[in-house]
Order: structure tokens, then C-alpha cells, then sequence
């Protein structure tokens, strides 16, 4: 019943998104056998990077500020971190960030030689200086990005974009090659400690996420969806199974949390299949794909 497709098949549509329990395999098999139905890698280099100074996270009960600058331990050390992750038996999808379409092809192809099922394209990091964002913003960087990862692997590749732009519907067409899209990052944000008068992160400015955010995440699904059809990983705000459905209904065939593990646990996974099921046996709907977009006019 809570099967679906987003051109890998998963038992269930939640996902582990990337930056969240992701950058040791053991942390993301323990995910997966909690009950997600995939695990995002976080987003990975061409060669190591420390990312920011702490302080890079501030976080209270409505949203999360983040900077944390893209720290990972590069492409070449983190195979054996996917391997451990895939004894869970369950979908991998390689979060890669880059500067240029050859170095994203080249990262793209080691993840699918580790394994991973499928391909995250981080377009849209808003905090870190010749990635990310700075990527995305230009159409036609994203296109050639896109093109180039396509003609090096055969797993599906999607695209993760910025509500930060401009124009988001500009940012899917010139991703119109991907596999479907992942919407949406974190938003600019930034926070002042009024007593010591200063930015409580290093970087100053950070990405915003948590449960402030869903209504941008829910208008972008609805208007991508609409104009591409294509499918859609909704991420944003996620915590309780009406937020699922909105999203689904917007025209996600998954979902992706992150922030909720923080309040929620990992227990969440499996509370929202629970609930998610429920409401779906109530309502007599078989299956997930009855409701992808419903709510599009």
C-alpha cells in the first residue's frame, strides 16, 4: 500500500534527506531499519573539506539555522560509509556537490560505482561561496551539469533546487533532462543574539529549515509539478502526517525529513507509514499514487 516510485521503487515514501545522520554508514543503516524507506548521503566532494568554525547550527521549536559549509570527507573515503548503509537491504541516493558538470559526472559515477541507486544533484546549498546556489542560479551551468551527469551514469538523477532564485519553474526547465527534482532546499536565513549583538553562526548566514518552511516547499512541489510532471521528492517542514499528505497531494511521490529527527526521533519513519496507512484504509485509497497531485487545479 505504501509503495512507490520515483524511478527507484521504495517501500515507503520517507526518506532521509541529506546533512541529517548521513555522514557515517552506520548512523544511516540505523535509519533505514528504523523504517525509512531510503537514506540521502550527505552531500559529498571531490576531496575533503572541513567546512565552518562552530558555531554553524542554531535551532529552536519552529525552524533550524544552518550553516555548516559543506564539510564531508571527500568522494574517495566515503564508499565504505555506503557499503556499511546498504546491509540495510534498502535504496542509497549519492548527494554530490561541484563547480563544474565534468567534476559532478565524476562524482556521480563513483556513487553509482559504490552503489547508490540514484543521484542527488546539490544545486542549491544558499551558504557556501562557487557551489550550491551559486551553481544553480545560472540555467545554463545547470543544464550542462545535468547533461553531463546523465551521459555518464544510468541511474536516475535528481535535481535539487533553490527557492532563493529568482524564477524556480526557469531553474526545472533547465533541469528538464533530470529524473525528477528534489524541492526544496533550506532559505537564506540568518539570527541575532540580542544580548551578545552579534550572528549566532559563524558563516552569519545560514539556511533556514524545520517547520517554518513547508508552505514555500508545498507552493514549489504544486508549481513544478504542474508545469513538468515530472517526479518530485517534497522536503521541508515535515512532521506529522498532515504535512505528508499536503505535500503528496502538491504532487511529491516521496517525501524527505530532516529536521523533525531532532524533536521526533527515528521512530518517526515508522509512526508516519503507521499513520500515513491509516488514513489511507479510511479513506479506501490503495495506493500513494491515487493522491500525487490531486490538490493541482
Amino acid at each position: 500500500m505504501l509503495e512507490t516510485d520515483i524511478g527507484i521503487k521504495l517501500e515507503n515514501p520517507f526518506i532521509l534527506a541529506s546533512g541529517i545522520l548521513d555522514e557515517n554508514g552506520y548512523t544511516v543503516k540505523r535509519v533505514l531499519e528504523s523504517g525509512a524507506g531510503a537514506a540521502v548521503t550527505k552531500s559529498i566532494g571531490s576531496s575533503e573539506r572541513r567546512g565552518f568554525e562552530p558555531p554553524v547550527i542554531y535551532s529552536d521549536d519552529n525552524y533550524t539555522i544552518n550553516a555548516i559549509g559543506l564539510s564531508n570527507p571527500g568522494i574517495e573515503d566515503y564508499g565504505n560509509e555506503i557499503k556499511i548503509a546498504l546491509q540495510a537491504g534498502k535504496p542509497i541516493i549519492g548527494s554530490i556537490f561541484a563547480q563544474t558538470p565534468e567534476e559532478f559526472a565524476s562524482l556521480a559515477k563513483k556513487m553509482q560505482g559504490y552503489g547508490a541507486s540514484a543521484i542527488e544533484l546539490n544545486l542549491s546549498c544558499p551558504h557556501v561561496n562557487g557551489y550550491g546556489m551559486e551553481v544553480g542560479s545560472d540555467p545554463e551551468l545547470v543544464s550542462a551539469v545535468v547533461s553531463e551527469v546523465k551521459s555518464n551514469v544510468n541511474i536516475p538523477v535528481y535535481a535539487k533546487l533553490s527557492p532563493n532564485t529568482s524564477d524556480m519553474i526557469e531553474q526545472a526547465r533547465a533541469a528538464s533532462k533530470c529524473d525528477g527534482y528534489v524541492l526544496i532546499n533550506t532559505i537564506k536565513a540568518m539570527k541575532i543574539d540580542i544580548n551578545a549583538r552579534m550572528p549566532v553562526l559563524s558563516n552569519v548566514y545560514g539556511g533556514l529549515s524545520g517547520r517554518s518552511i513547508k508552505p514555500v516547499g508545498i507552493r514549489y512541489v504544486y508549481e513544478v509539478k504542474k508545469e513538468t510532471g515530472k517526479n518530485i521528492i517534497g522536503v521541508g517542514g515535515i512532521n506529522t502526517v498532515e504535512d505528508v499528505l499536503e505535500y503528496i497531494m502538491a504532487g511529491a511521490s516521496a517525501v524527505q525529513i530532516g529536521s523533525a529527527i531532532s524533536s521526533h526521533g527515528v521512530s518517526l519513519f515508522t509512526d508516519l507509514s503507521k499513520e500515513l496507512k491509516k488514513y489511507m484504509e479510511m479513506n479506501s485509497i490503495n495506493s500513494i499514487k491515487d493522491l500525487v497531485g490531486v490538490a493541482i487545479r
